[in-house]
């Protein structure tokens, strides 16, 4: 996603958060060089998380709340936490819908989605901005990107669908390594029962060759869209739209290669490369 240009300050209930994970650590006797490679982060993340400089994701919530042994405290005080930081302005209302979403369709054509991407493929896609995002701002998104990504893998009921690109799977955003592992990433999350990849053809022309777009289907049954350019994006909740974007995508899916010949192209793009 597109960034936003300035951050809001530490909100409140990171800096408890972060004075929780604190005072469980000294209750344990630990100091935070101990503490840092029990829970798998640098030194460097856990004092900023600790300060309130830093959003937590999922992963370190989970991690603390077991090596601490903090009863439940600070998974609790996660559920306050501002979720919005490294995200753009305009995306993060999309973002907050995901997290309940009973489906969710992605079409995209320019990269590899968000929630499908591995750690180098986005940080060289961070690390390229223009204008230049600090070292701080980087790391912001990136874990935002992750903390995004643990949808995948918290919410087995949701169904996901996902419409690539041919173009964009064979283009290199990085090296050949990271291409590969991108690609090994895909096909990995492909074997979820509840994650649909397809490919689209690059000599096809589709219903959806206006642009990317996601839908996504509410706890309530109601559709929503989002589109997005290149420093704005528009979250849709017109019925008439919505449902104009609903068979387009419907219409994609049958343009697309099946999913089996979808694996079939990726295995095959992943050897070439």
């Amino acid at each position: 996603m597109a960034g936003s240009n300035s951050e809001p300050d530490p909100s409140a209930s990171l800096r408890v958060f972060g004075g929780l994970v604190k005072f469980f650590r000294k209750q344990a006797g630990l100091t935070q060089e101990e503490f840092a490679p029990q829970v798998g982060y640098s030194v460097e993340s856990v004092a900023s998380i600790e300060q309130g400089r830093r959003l937590p994701s999922g992963k370190f919530v989970d991690s603390a709340e077991r090596v601490l042994d903090a009863g439940g405290a600070l998974k609790e005080a996660a559920k306050y936490l501002e979720r919005t930081k490294g995200l753009a302005n305009w995306f993060a209302p999309w973002a907050k819908l995901e997290k309940t979403a009973r489906c969710l369709w992605t079409y995209e054509s320019r990269m590899i989605p968000g929630l499908l991407q591995i750690e180098p493929y986005a940080r060289a896609i961070f690390e390229g901005r223009v204008p230049s995002l600090s070292d701080v701002e980087v790391e912001e998104k990136m874990i935002a990107r992750g903390d995004r990504q643990e949808l995948l893998a918290s919410r087995p009921n949701t169904a996901y669908s996902f419409i690539l690109e041919e173009h964009m799977l064979r283009k290199l955003m990085s090296s050949p390594e990271v291409h590969r592992a991108q690609l090994d990433h895909i096909l990995t999350l492909a074997a979820q029962r509840n994650i649909e990849i397809q490919a689209m053809p690059q000599s096809r022309c589709h219903a959806g060759i206006n642009g990317p777009f996601r839908l996504l289907e509410t706890p309530e049954h109601q559709w929503r869209a989002y589109a997005e350019g290149q420093e704005n994006g528009l979250l849709i909740t017109d019925p008439a739209v919505v449902s104009m974007l609903q068979l387009r995508y419907a219409r994609m899916r049958s343009q697309a290669l099946s999913f089996e010949d979808s694996l079939s192209l990726l295995r095959e793009i992943r050897g070439a490369t």
